[in-house]
Parts: structure tokens; sequence; C-alpha cells
């Protein structure tokens, strides 16, 4: 997701460039190893050693797994489901082990794999572990929280999901390279890991090992990445593709698909798409000096007009910079005050440029509180009020405790997973992320200084006319704003019967849109057309 200065937990692993119920029997298996230890020689003697081994082999640790079953009501029918928490061995291109990748799979019993579709999901970072979309969205168990009032401390609840997506598909939570229990194992480095395009090679062929271990190649494929993971989803469309791996869907939840356009020096488009975002959070907050209503309707008509005015006469006034008359500023500033809330000295003031962290310590100032920036229904105190910037995200501090708890507690006492591993939140590569970017076809304009992932993407549609992308956005995000997902993927350069394959759906959520259960109902439901759609 987003860089950020803070250091808890939720900061750390959602740091980006920019940016009951359930019946337990466990029981454990574990694969062979692909290559095991070589023997000693027959005429050896007690004391002398074996032949010596290949550093990367001897390093590298077997493939193991806990199996547990499991079952829950979901749409009003029992589901008997398996849960395997595993690691899968990665080799490089000189086939030697060099990652060993830890995933957790939920598969319905009884099911028939040939059909059956199978759905790969992990967060961002990059380099953060996927605990947050596997305890909070739409797998067989969520944690409850007090969104978006801070949670507290424990005892935390972990309850079955009513609204997970299991009896649609099986799903596979992937903790990225470096996180959770993912190591890597020979000789291998960070940096053979903590960049765009080794990555995209290494959830590549780990999705690629969980499909042939598995024996789901002729299984419909879905991806569901969430802000970082957005990134990693649509290059990894194109890194599949070429390997033969045609998918069926990707679900790209609080997208970022073009790091050009968020912090290139001297561009002032980032105004422009944080614009319509600070219109739906002054209408949440009642902020603005006139109420158009308090529908859900009415706010997304109010969003339309700020998203009109944005790209019309907000971003012509910022393209002529010191050029524009003074009437002209009058007229803009009192136009901002009406979308955003904020006092028309203080738009004046700040030249017409509104940044996203200034306006979660402004737009509530009087009231002393600040915003959360991944959600900004999320509030907060400050030391004072006097500040130009927050000194804390309300909404990364007010739920990271019970992510955290909840992850290490399930994997232990549900799914019979030990380690004497640190479970590590963040792989904290940020520093060291090569973000130089080799993109696929011609829309992807080869080496890119910044990934521009849009342009992958779109080259994959073209390639595979039948792969449906479903962009899920929150109205409350300050970290990925939707207007700038809308921008992109409404520029991949499709053809407009392929323009159709890309669908929008928003949410009164934030980031992690299912911090609000009423909006994780709303996306499950509007997940269940969508892989119908994909599955044809």
């Amino acid at each position: 997701m987003i860089r950020s200065n803070q250091s808890s937990p939720l900061s750390r692993s959602l740091a980006v460039f920019l940016l009951a119920g359930s019946f337990v029997v466990p029981a454990a298996r574990v694969f062979a190893q692909e290559h095991p230890p070589a023997e000693p020689a027959a005429h050896a003697d007690e004391h002398a050693h074996p032949p010596a081994q290949k550093p990367e082999e001897e390093a590298a640790p077997v493939e193991r797994s806990s199996v547990t079953q499991h079952s829950m009501m979901l749409g009003g029918r029992q589901i008997r489901y398996t849960a395997t928490a595993g690691t899968l061995l990665i080799r490089n291109e000189e086939d030697k082990p060099y990652g060993s990748i830890f995933y957790v799979a939920y598969t319905a019993d009884g099911a028939e794999s040939k059909t059956r579709p199978v759905t790969f999901l992990y967060n961002g970072g990059p380099g953060s572990a996927s605990l947050w979309l596997h305890m909070g969205s739409v797998g067989p168990m969520r944690v409850i929280t007090n969104s978006p009032a801070a949670t507290g401390s424990g005892p935390y609840q972990v309850v079955p999901n009513e609204y997970s997506l299991l009896d649609q598909s099986d799903l596979v939570f992937i903790d990225a390279p470096l996180t959770g229990y993912s190591r890597a194992v020979g000789k291998a480095t960070v940096k053979d890991f903590a960049g765009v395009d080794p990555d995209l090679r290494a959830f590549a062929k780990v999705i690629e090992r969980y499909l042939s271990v598995n024996q789901r190649w002729n299984s419909p494929k879905f991806l569901f990445g969430e802000s970082y993971g957005t990134t990693r989803s649509a290059g990894l469309s194109a890194v599949l593709q070429e390997d033969g791996v045609a998918l069926n869907g990707i679900t790209l939840l609080s997208s970022v698909l073009n790091y050009n356009a968020s912090i290139g020096a001297g561009l002032e488009v980032s105004y422009v798409n944080y614009l319509p975002s600070y219109a739906a959070i002054a209408y949440y907050h009642k902020k603005l000096p006139q109420m158009p209503g308090g529908s859900p309707a009415a706010m997304a008509a109010f969003v339309e007009e700020a998203r009109v005015f944005a790209r019309g006469e907000y971003a012509e006034a910022l393209a002529e910079g010191e050029a524009l008359p003074p009437a002209r500023v009058d007229e803009i500033a009192a136009k901002l005050n009406h979308f955003t809330g904020l006092p028309v000295s203080y738009i004046k003031e700040a030249k017409l440029r509104i940044n996203p962290t200034r306006f979660r310590k402004e737009l509530l100032r009087g009231d002393g509180d600040i915003l959360g920036r991944y959600d900004a229904r999320f509030e907060g105190t400050e030391v004072d009020d006097a500040g130009e910037n927050p000194s804390y995200d309300p909404s990364d501090t007010g739920i990271s405790g019970v992510y955290v708890a909840a992850v290490h507690d399930y994997l232990q006492r549900e799914l019979k997973y030990e380690s004497t591993d640190e479970y590590k939140l963040s792989a904290n590569t940020i520093g060291e992320w090569d973000w130089h970017h080799r993109a696929v076809g011609a829309g992807g304009r080869g080496a890119q200084q910044l990934p521009y992932v849009a342009g992958d993407l779109g080259d994959t549609i073209r390639k595979n006319p039948k792969l449906q992308v479903l962009s899920a956005n929150g109205w409350f995000d300050l970290a990925t704003p939707f207007f700038a997902t809308e921008y992109e993927l409404n520029h991949m350069m499709l053809a407009p019967e392929l323009a159709k394959n890309v669908h929008f759906t928003y949410y009164p959520a934030g980031h992690m849109v299912y911090l609000n259960v009423d909006a994780l109902r709303q996306l499950r439901d509007d997940l269940r057309p969508f892989y119908q759609q994909a599955e044809k």
C-alpha cells in the first residue's frame, strides 16, 4: 500500500512508495522432499562424511503442511472444507530452491477440482503478510473489530464468516516472500525477492507450484489482491499469461496501478485524483457548507459532481499555474470549499492544492480530531490541534492489535500449524525495493523506472479476451483514491468490447473495505455474479 511514517504493524505491512463454530479434527501430513539428501557411499566407514551436497539443496527445507477438517454454514447450507497450512518450494532459473513460501488453502470437500474455481489472495506492502485479507475479508473465518472506532485490547473474537467466498471458490492465501512464514532458502538473498519483477516471478512460481502439487491446472483461476497486491495482480496477469496460465478473473481491491502518476515530481495529477475522495469524506463527516442529503444515492451524486469538477475546471485551473487570474482563483477556491468543506482562506493559502495528509488534519481541526489515512471514517485525538500533519493514523492503530493476535492464535489453535520461526508481519524491504519494471506487450511501454502495470493488465485482456476484472473501491480511502484507479483502468487502450470486461464497485468504507461489515456483505454480493460471469 502506501509508505507511512508510522511504526505500528499495519503501517509497516501496508507501506508502499507513493503512497467458533468450526469443527476441527487435526491431521498433519508432510510432502516428500523433492531432492532427498544423497546416501553415503556403501564402502564408507563410520567416520567418513557422505558426499558433499550443493549448499542450495542442503539448505532447502521440505514442503510440509498441517491439514485440518472443518465445516460451516454458508448461504443456508453446510459446507465441509479442508484447511491446509503449509509451505511450497519455488526454484530459480537454475532449478535450485530459493524460496519456501507459506500459504493457507481452503478447499471444499467433495467438489470436482476440474471445474471448481481457485482464488489466490494476497496483501500488498510491498512486503506485507496476508493476515489482513486472510482474517478479515472472504475467508471462512474473520475477526470482529469495533470499526470505525478503535478495537482496543483483547480478548478478541474470531467467528465463522457468513460473507465468505468459499461457497463460490477455493481460497489460497499466500504470504509474500520474507513475510509470514515465507523464507529465502539456499543462497537466496533479499535481492531475489525485493523488487517489482522479482516479486512477480516468485508469485508466478508459487501459484504454478500450487497448481501442480494439487492438480488444479484445469480449474478456473482467479487473483484477489489488495493495495500493492493490485500492482502485483496486474503485472502477474501478464507473467502468468506468458507461462500459459490463462486467468478467468481478477479482483483489484484498493488499487495502485501507476506509480509515475502518484509520485512524479512536478506533476499535479494527484491533487485532481484525491478531490472526489475528499468530497465523499467531507460528506460522511457532515462538514460540507450545504449538505445535499443523507442517502447513499445523494452522496454518490455529489461525488459525481466532484469528478466532473476535478477533471474539468479544477484540472484546467491547476494547469494554468501562476497565470490563473485572481478572480478565477477565488471562483475555484469557492468550489473547492463546496466539495471539501475546508475554509476558503485555507484553500487559497494552499494555492488550491490540497495535500491528503493536510486534509486529514484540517477537516476536523475544529473538533480536535484527525482522520485515518487508510480509512477516513476513523477519528483520533492529537497532542495538540495546532500542527500541520497528523502524528499517527487511527485507522492503522485502531485495528492492528486484533489482526496480529488473531492470526497467531488461529494458525496455532485451529489450523495446528507449528513453527519455531517468527511470523513476520512485514519483510521490511521497502528501502531495498527495486521499483524498475519491464512491462509485457506494447501497452506496457517496455522498461520502466517506476511500475505502470495497467498496461500489463490491458495487454493480458487483449490476449485473453475472456478475462474479467472487478475493481473494488472504498469511498473513504486516502491511500489509494478511487478516481486515480478509474483513470488508469479507463486508459488501457482496450477495444470497446473488451473495455466491458472491467467492472467498478464502490463501498462505504476505506482501504480495507471489509472493516465495514455492511461493505463486506455488499462486496460478497458483488463477487457472486462476477465469478459466475468469469467462469463462462
